[in-house]
């Protein structure tokens, strides 16, 4: 979520470049999921550049990929690269998470109105603190369990990064969610390079 149209245009532009090359650096079938997730970021700033304009599909994609999809597809990624347990957990309690959005999003029509540099969604989602609390549970907790040092500095980034940018959200001063998908695209880029050096064979002298 960007402050602007324009703002969303750019940066999923970039954040998508960033999410192509960090796949091409995946070393494994297993690591391609968590290095998809800036190309995904990157596509899901350039929709609600859609959103901006008034699209009503666009509406319907953004929210999907934000509430539905993400609480699951987080953890499950980092299952997948790291093979760890509690990466399953989370797994299944982003899936718990996931299944009132969704039902709210079939049951209720997505609306987006401009406020102040903001875009205000409204669904209509019932017990929305405890549904945040088990989201942000799921996403930032199966990073910080990860067991890869590099992942678990992104979680802490995502988690204090989540905190700041709510609260401008809330204030209607500006949007600097995009921001933190640009951070975040960035530390897994880094993750991905790292990942496939260190698991590259050694070179013959």
């Amino acid at each position: 979520m960007c402050w602007s149209a324009g703002a969303d245009l750019l940066v999923g532009s970039a954040v998508s470049a960033v999410g192509v090359a960090t796949v091409l650096h995946a070393r494994t079938r297993s690591q391609l999921p968590l290095a998809a997730l800036p190309l995904l970021l990157g596509v899901h700033q350039l929709v609600e550049a859609g959103v901006w304009s008034g699209w009503a599909w666009a509406r319907t994609v953004w929210v999907v990929i934000a509430l539905p999809l993400l609480p699951v597809y987080v953890p499950a990624a980092v299952w997948c690269a790291t093979g760890r347990r509690s990466a399953a957990w989370f797994t299944v309690l982003g899936a718990a998470v996931a299944v009132p959005l969704a039902v709210a999003l079939a049951r209720h029509p997505v609306s987006a109105h401009p406020h102040g540099h903001t875009l205000d969604y409204a669904i209509g989602v019932p017990a929305a603190a405890l549904l945040l609390a088990g989201y942000l549970a799921a996403t930032v907790g199966s990073l910080l369990c990860s067991g890869d040092h590099r992942l678990r500095r992104l979680g802490a980034v995502l988690g204090a990064g989540a905190l700041v940018c709510g609260l401008l959200w809330r204030l209607a001063f500006v949007s600097t969610w995009c921001a933190l998908a640009a951070v975040a695209s960035v530390l897994l880029y880094d993750w991905a390079r790292h990942t496939r050096a260190n698991s590259a064979p050694p070179q013959r002298r």
